[in-house]
């Protein structure tokens, strides 16, 4: 599986931004597609993860609410949707594919590079 992430930029706080994961290769329906971000000096945290095949998500707490996650087969693509962003949501933002749909970052084992995502106060 190859995943590539985009749509990252500059935003004030409260304002919206939407980040795509396009993702290719073989059986998708035996994945799920989660949202990672690594701010500066912090470790990588679970932000969101769907099932290709039935649409199920999770969210981390951090941002349920705000964030919505969601895929479009057609175009082979999962989409972040972040609301009312913060500062503190300022990181390198990375979709990944694992074969369950969970909030353990070492059970993803493909990833596409990360977008940015600055939060300006």
């Amino acid at each position: 599986v190859q995943l590539q992430a985009s749509g990252g930029g500059l935003v004030q706080a409260g304002g919206s931004l939407r980040l795509s994961c396009k993702v290719s290769g073989r059986a998708l329906s035996d994945y799920a597609i989660g949202w990672f971000r690594q701010a500066p000096g912090k470790e990588r945290e679970f932000v969101a993860a769907i099932s290709w095949s039935s649409g199920n998500m999770r969210y981390a707490d951090s941002v349920k609410g705000r964030f919505s996650i969601s895929r479009e087969k057609a175009k082979n693509a999962v989409y972040l949707q972040m609301y009312r962003l913060k500062p503190d949501d300022t990181a390198v933002y990375s979709c990944a594919a694992s074969t369950i749909r969970t909030s353990n970052v070492s059970a993803y084992h493909h990833w596409g590079q990360g977008t940015l995502v600055t939060v300006s106060s």
